[in-house]
């Protein structure tokens, strides 16, 4: 298969990154590619799916790692995890010399947060660093996640379309468990299925505890869910969450005492991005503009977190007022400057946050348990599937009130001249409801 045949199944089919912001996976496929890498990271607390699906689908995720490097003409794979993950590393050692005509590997990753940022999964398992602002097409590599891989196989070899996710399900819950749920699921009914909430009044974290967001009920799986976390309201994660942005000014203009460990443990600054939120903190405590670097530099911010969830002593909130101003920017026709690389912090390694110390930090090792993963056939009455999923443009919802769906069926079409991918159905049914935003299925 050619890298425009793979692109064109891949667009069809509605493979994006499963999780993060959901890239649409065949805009990264590039004949300038000569490493492939797998990332096995998992770094945010409490997260399982990943290493138990590499696990379970080792061949068929090998399988298609091999085909996307054969396409682009691609000679090295590296499977970038954590030496932890036994299980997983076991079933990829199986069947590694299946693809002696490539240069098929094991590339280990510190047990630290956040190994799982591509750009720094690139750094570990290459020594390559991607320049500030760029993709990392630019060292040539193209990272996609394991569950993205799965589902890349089954597009290839089946046909099959992206119509389910993988997601952990812990917390305050009575059974941890990690589940393939059809998209459009409420997450009221995905706690249901992990045996309800152990506590009367909850929040939900949708995504891990460093990068998720809050959610609602209401609210229904989509192709980047990665973990529905329900957690007490009273809990770190959730208090940093709901942070008001004036009083986190405020805060920061009283409580600064500019010590410089948000920036000396940010992990983008540690490769040399520009990024420092220590003088972002400072210029914007003072109101000083008179030097817009440390403004301009929040660009280079991968949103990790670590700054405000791990770093700060006086626990202020510099990424959240870091990702605020980001979006005004954005909002207001900035462009990202152009910038020169400083060099790798040479004791970067000295430095970096154990995923263990990250966990007990914040509050959560009482919920790290095993959540097993289990096959079991997940089927609600209802769904309400999104047509906005993925970074790019929404699809097009190509259905009307009182259609007959099967299983499998394009519900949202991607347009051929813009970035994005189909949405398709996971059940038969009736549409219920269709709009810009969603269509709602009866099963």
């Amino acid at each position: 298969m050619n890298i425009t045949e793979l692109s064109k199944v891949m667009k069809e089919c509605g493979v994006v990154g499963a999780g993060g912001a959901g890239f649409p996976s065949y805009a990264k496929l590039n004949e300038k590619a000569d490493t492939i890498i797998l990332n096995c990271a998992e770094c945010e607390p409490l997260l399982k799916l990943h290493r138990q699906v590499m696990a379970e689908y080792a061949k068929e995720i090998l399988d298609a790692m091999h085909e996307v490097a054969l396409a682009v003409g691609a000679k090295d794979i590296i499977v970038a995890i954590k030496p932890n993950y036994k299980q997983a590393i076991a079933a990829i050692e199986e069947v590694l010399p299946d693809y002696s005509d490539v240069n098929a590997r094991i590339g280990l990753l510190p047990p630290v947060y956040p190994s799982g940022d591509e750009v720094i999964t690139i750094y570990e398992v290459t020594g390559r660093v991607v320049p500030a602002g760029k993709l990392p097409i630019e060292v040539g590599c193209i990272v996609y996640n394991v569950e993205t891989m799965l589902n890349i196989y089954y597009a290839i070899k089946e046909n099959r379309p992206v119509t389910h996710k993988y997601c952990t399900i812990t917390g305050a819950v009575k059974n941890p468990v990690t589940l393939k749920l059809p998209l459009g699921m409420t997450v009221k009914e995905v706690i249901a299925l992990a045996g309800g909430a152990t506590i009367d009044e909850y929040e939900i974290v949708a995504g891990g505890p460093m990068t998720g967001r809050l959610c609602a009920e209401t609210d229904v799986v989509t192709k980047t869910s990665n973990a529905y976390i329900v957690l007490p309201p009273s809990q770190f994660v959730v208090q940093k969450k709901k942070a008001n942005t004036q009083v986190a000014v405020n805060r920061a203009m009283s409580a600064c005492c500019h010590c410089g460990m948000c920036t000396a443990l940010c992990s983008r600054h540690m490769l040399g991005y520009p990024i420092d939120p220590t003088k972002f903190m400072n210029a914007l405590s003072a109101g000083a503009t008179g030097n817009i670097e440390p403004y301009v530099n929040t660009f280079f911010c991968s949103a990790c977190g670590l700054c405000e969830m791990y770093s700060c002593f006086q626990n202020l909130n510099a990424q959240t007022l870091i990702s605020v101003f980001k979006g005004g920017m954005r909002k207001g026709g900035v462009a990202m400057p152009q910038v020169e690389m400083g060099p790798v912090d040479p004791i970067r390694s000295q430095k970096l946050v154990s995923h263990a110390r990250l966990t007990a930090r914040l509050g959560l090792t009482q919920y790290n348990k095993p959540a097993p993963l289990v096959d079991v056939e997940v089927k609600p009455k209802t769904i309400k599937i999104m047509l906005s999923q993925h970074i790019g443009a929404p699809a097009q919802a190509v259905v009307s009130r009182g259609d007959k769906l099967t299983a499998g069926q394009v519900v949202g079409a991607a347009a051929a001249d813009k970035l994005g991918v189909n949405i398709h159905t996971p059940f038969a049914g009736v549409v219920q409801d269709v709009n810009d935003k969603f269509v709602k299925v009866t099963i």
